[in-house]
């Protein structure tokens, strides 16, 4: 039987066979059978149609192949007919659903973590991501063995990235001419993005960009600086104008400017934002829990209505389509572009981000940094992971909500954001991937951030499963 703790709030993820880790294993080419037999099931019952279109597409993890063989099984021995799309970014699969009308689509990965992970994000029509109750109901399907039966037929297609950089390049055209790094993290934008950039007149300098599942030169999470500091000297090196980092499937971006400076995506969405405003001035722009205030009064000042959503490309993708929002961020690097912006399908897509960015660098002579020197001087950290596990962090966010909600003028959409004071603030919720904690504070000098960070680190001593080593006072 499936782990089912494997069900996330917004995707399917867990150890998988490959490599052997020693670890307890969740995902073998059986268990992605089951899931592929209670997913077609939850399409056809859900949308009413006997034998639904289903496109599949899968990341370059070693498990990837095996578990999407698997998958495929179990979705045609429900009666679905599914196209193989092969190795793919998770976009292109959102861009094949919306493109073609797919009923639905799946890709196979486990994004940025670790190698001895895989997953499945699926989506239902239009790409709506099946999360939350939904992956659920998915759950339920497989515990009760209650699927349809029917005898499905495979097919390939392979000309989807052709008609994606056609329709980018028809939108986006660059001013002038660019020199660019890319570092992929050996994940499987590699394959895709120096080919668009190039497309779009880009000077393209490669690093990483051969995939290979065992990530053997860094972790391909770009939210992290630390994984793109070689992409950071390269940058300065080769007298770039900008470094850009994927992650493993291709939807988060992370920036480096032509000084080697590391940008949060939360930080990158203030020009966005800028240049969507000066077209569609009123727009609601949503971003995640735990951006900066900076983005937050940067979009009012400039005439557009900020929104904080709860974390999770799926709930961000939901209130941009209840609020008619034309774009949104988070801070770990995922960029939703909507119908209102460049015509766009509203899902989350790093090589189609990297393109508008730069678009809006060739619009000026000036360097990627320049629109960030009149901003507001902050101290933040990095999104802190401190481990808890899975069985225990709902029930314990539950009690820090209620703790600080007490305390402070608080927003409990997604776990807890405090406003400690009016230029400082701290936010922590549950990790819908892994088995942490996400942490994150600001303040307008390091003297009140370190002061905001012990509250929490002091608070958080009463729950002994909660990792703490991330703060001492000595900072």
């Amino acid at each position: 039987m499936l782990n089912p703790l494997i069900f996330r709030a917004y995707d399917i993820r867990g150890i998988a066979h490959k490599p052997e880790s020693g670890m307890p294993v969740d995902l073998t080419p059986e268990a992605a059978e089951l899931i592929g037999q209670g997913f077609g099931t939850y399409i056809i019952r859900t949308y009413g149609k006997k034998e639904p279109e289903i496109i599949v597409g899968m990341d370059v993890r070693l498990s990837s192949p095996e578990l999407q063989k698997g998958f495929i099984k179990g979705l045609t021995e429900t009666g679905c007919n599914v196209t193989d799309m092969g190795e793919s970014t998770s976009p292109l699969v959102y861009y094949a659903v919306h493109k073609y009308d797919f009923d639905g689509g799946c890709n196979i990965t486990a994004s940025h973590n670790p190698k001895e992970y895989n997953g499945f994000k699926l989506l239902g029509p239009k790409a709506h991501s099946i999360c939350g109750d939904e992956l659920q109901e998915v759950l339920k399907l497989i515990q009760n063995g209650d699927f349809e039966e029917g005898l499905g037929q495979t097919r390939t297609k392979d000309d989807i990235f052709n008609d994606y950089l056609q329709e980018v390049s028809a939108k986006i055209q660059l001013r002038r001419k660019l020199k660019v790094v890319v570092d992929a993290g050996n994940g499987i934008a590699g394959l895709f993005a120096p080919e668009l950039l190039e497309k779009l007149g880009c000077e393209v300098i490669k690093m990483y960009c051969e995939p290979d599942g065992n990530f053997p030169n860094h972790e391909a999470n770009p939210e992290d600086a630390e994984n793109l500091a070689e992409l950071a000297a390269r940058v300065v090196s080769e007298k770039a104008d900008l470094g850009i980092g994927f992650d493993g499937d291709g939807d988060r971006i992370g920036i480096i400017d032509e000084l080697g400076q590391h940008y949060h995506s939360d930080k990158t969405l203030i020009p966005i934002a800028r240049d969507l405003l000066k077209y569609t001035p009123g727009a609601n722009i949503v971003f995640d829990i735990k951006s900066s205030k900076v983005l937050e009064n940067d979009i009012a000042k400039n005439g557009g209505n900020p929104v904080r959503s709860k974390t999770g490309h799926s709930f961000i993708e939901k209130t941009m389509q209840d609020i008619n929002a034309p774009l949104a961020g988070e801070t770990s690097g995922h960029m939703f572009f909507g119908k209102t912006y460049y015509d766009w399908y509203g899902f989350d897509d790093a090589m189609f981000a990297a393109a508008v960015i730069l678009r809006i660098l060739a619009d000026t002579d000036a360097p990627f940094s320049a629109p960030f020197d009149g901003l507001p001087e902050v101290f933040n950290t990095p999104e802190i992971k401190a481990h808890c596990p899975d069985d225990k962090k709902f029930e314990h966010i539950q009690k820090i909500t209620d703790h600080f909600d007490s305390l402070y003028d608080c927003l409990t959409t997604d776990g807890v954001f405090i406003n400690f004071d009016k230029d400082s603030w701290g936010a922590i919720r549950c990790s819908n991937t892994t088995p942490c904690m996400t942490i994150r504070f600001e303040a307008p000098n390091k003297d009140r951030l370190n002061e905001i960070q012990e509250i929490m680190h002091e608070h958080l001593g009463n729950y002994p499963d909660i990792d703490r080593s991330w703060y001492s006072s000595s900072n």
